[in-house]
């Protein structure tokens, strides 16, 4: 990443490629694996690299804030299950586009659960907002879709609810690294327990691979890696507020491949209800901002 320094918020746009390039490959590995082994190779590949990471740096592991890391860990762990399962059964953007909902609910745990003001602005764009989701889903989800869109909208719920656990870590001090390896760690634990004792939601042999899946796998498990650390840069190096506006272009790359890889063309209310998701959720996210520097 030392090769190109000067990205700064356009190290967002590489996650952003990484984030799409996982769930097409999380779409074509639907067709062998179910969603619960997906999400377990997709959590130990990054167990696997920020293990290494922590040992090589001899990190310190203690925190004083465990329950935290439990509620951060299985909220997103639960939004990853249902986002697969979403992907796995509904048009590529239409899937990444309900779980991107998450700055939308952030705002409103933000004002239920952290107390914070509601302000009037934000009122309307999480209007906005969901007035979008509707476009999406009203007519173009059909009656064998509803369940599956509403995981979709679910994992942004639990992806909103992970995003207040991290900002309330993050003014605590709990440094981001240690968040993802406890994410990781306890992902890759539970959906190995999961996929020893199948409940149901895995195939009757875990961890048997056909040789010519493995690269789909693999490939999850690299694309997410690569969009994690690229993102974590990107907001490092770049404008807060920039990065995460340019964080929905993870929703066009993803209509694009959904397009040229699976011929799934959306409506064109459908499309109404992604751009409108979009405006409103970049407007949350600036209205949130603008109120935790106050």
């Amino acid at each position: 990443m030392k090769l190109f320094p000067r990205l700064g918020a356009g190290w967002m746009l590489v996650a952003g490629v990484s984030f799409s390039c996982m769930g097409l490959l999380v779409k074509f590995g639907a067709h062998y694996f179910s969603s619960a082994e997906l999400v377990f190779y997709r959590s130990i590949f990054g167990f696997m690299i920020i293990g290494a990471s922590v040992i090589a740096e001899k990190r310190s592991l203690m925190t004083s804030y465990w329950y935290l890391h439990v509620i951060r860990s299985f909220s997103g762990l639960v939004s990853l299950w249902l986002f697969f399962y979403a992907i796995s059964h509904l048009p590529l953007a239409t899937a990444i586009t309900l779980n991107y909902t998450s700055p939308l609910f952030l705002a409103v745990l933000l004002t239920f659960i952290a107390r914070e003001k509601l302000n009037p602005f934000l009122f309307i764009a999480l209007l906005v907002g969901f007035v979008g989701v509707m476009l999406i889903l009203k007519p173009h989800v059909n009656d064998s879709q509803w369940f599956a869109a509403l995981m979709g909208l679910l994992s942004g719920l639990g992806a909103g609810i992970s995003y207040l656990v991290v900002r309330i870590m993050g003014q605590k001090g709990e440094p981001e690294w240690r968040v993802v390896f406890y994410f990781s760690a306890l992902s890759t634990l539970v959906m190995a327990v999961i996929m020893f004792f199948p409940v149901g939601v895995v195939s009757p042999q875990p961890f048997s691979i056909a040789k010519q899946h493995i690269g789909i796998l693999i490939g999850v498990g690299f694309a997410a890696t690569i969009g994690q650390l690229t993102m974590t840069r990107a907001y490092r190096l770049g404008k807060t507020l920039l990065v995460a506006n340019l964080a929905y272009a993870t929703i066009v790359f993803s209509a694009v491949m959904g397009i040229v890889f699976f011929r799934e063309w959306l409506s064109t209310s459908a499309w109404l209800g992604v751009v409108i998701v979009i405006v409103s959720g970049i407007m949350a996210s600036w209205i949130t901002n603008q109120r935790s520097m106050e």
